[in-house]
């Protein structure tokens, strides 16, 4: 059973990390990679906000596999992000590459503390 919601979970978060980095992007006239760390820092607030939860004890494991490991595993992307940082620095966009390492290590960190001082604000 467990697998199975980290599939429901994967198969909604999958389309939406396309969906959402593909408008995120057509917004923007820039080869710097706004899609993947719009992408990124939701699925890092929405971990925070569960974390909360899963500490003040109102989402089980279920949740935490549906939610957690299965929507924002699928959400949120490592590799995209490492893949784009490597692109701009290989095309000579050296500042860009170092600032998306920068902007994407503080605005997901600091979207995990958010969410899971929110979790725990309304959950705990």
């Amino acid at each position: 059973m467990n697998w199975l919601l980290v599939m429901l979970g994967g198969a909604v978060g999958a389309p939406l990390r396309y969906l959402t980095d593909r408008a995120v992007q057509a917004r923007h006239d820039t080869v710097f990679p706004w899609g993947t760390l719009v992408v990124n820092v939701i699925g890092s607030l929405t971990l925070g906000v569960l974390a909360g939860a899963a500490l003040a004890g109102v989402a089980g494991t279920g949740v935490q596999l549906l939610v957690g490991t299965g929507f924002c595993g699928a959400l949120t992307t490592y590799s995209t992000f490492s893949y784009e940082t490597l692109r701009l620095a290989e095309t000579g966009a050296s500042f860009l590459a170092a600032a998306n390492v920068v902007a994407s290590i503080l605005a997901c960190v600091g979207a995990v503390f958010l969410g899971l001082a929110f979790g725990q604000a309304i959950f705990g």
